[in-house]
């Protein structure tokens, strides 16, 4: 039998009923999106990571594939900043309540400027953390976009 987890992301989902599938996987010292994605038996480019960024006038969500980098430059356009850095791992769990390897664009204490990369186009659901280390969640890309009030522009770029 097993446990249905619930975290605040899954919750979120179910109060908007908006269907998703979840996988888990064992959890070890590699947090690495790619580790993730091949412990759940999923394309690259269809598994995102969420990372928290810091401008000066406020806090930005990215959600990008695992497998790409993010463009700064792009990112800050987007969201009208003149600079962006990546929010202090030692931040992330007091500003979101998500921990490291654990973060999810849905559930954050605050809803903050999203934006999601436009590769997630191509697929109808994309995969993201369900808010937790071991879980990540399957949802239909609009559906995401729409709760989250996502916008989705390109924001990554080859390494």
């Amino acid at each position: 039998m097993t446990k249905k987890i619930k975290t605040n992301a899954l919750r979120k989902l179910d109060q908007k009923k908006i269907p998703y599938e979840t996988y888990t996987y064992e959890v070890t010292d590699e947090l690495d999106g790619v580790t993730v994605a091949n412990k759940i038996e999923k394309p690259y480019a269809q598994v995102f990571k969420t990372l928290v960024l810091r401008g000066k006038l406020n806090y930005y969500v990215a959600v990008i594939p695992v497998v790409a980098t993010l463009d700064l430059k792009s990112m800050s356009k987007v969201v009208g900043e003149k600079k962006l850095e990546l929010l202090p791992v030692n931040n992330l769990e007091k500003l979101t309540g998500y921990i490291r390897g654990g973060c999810s664009p849905v559930g954050m204490k605050k809803l903050f400027p999203t934006v999601i990369d436009s590769s997630a186009e191509q697929f109808e659901e994309i995969i993201v953390s369900a808010g937790q280390r071991g879980i990540q969640m399957q949802v239909p890309l609009q559906s995401l976009v729409n709760l989250i009030h996502a916008k989705v522009r390109p924001i990554t770029h080859e390494d």
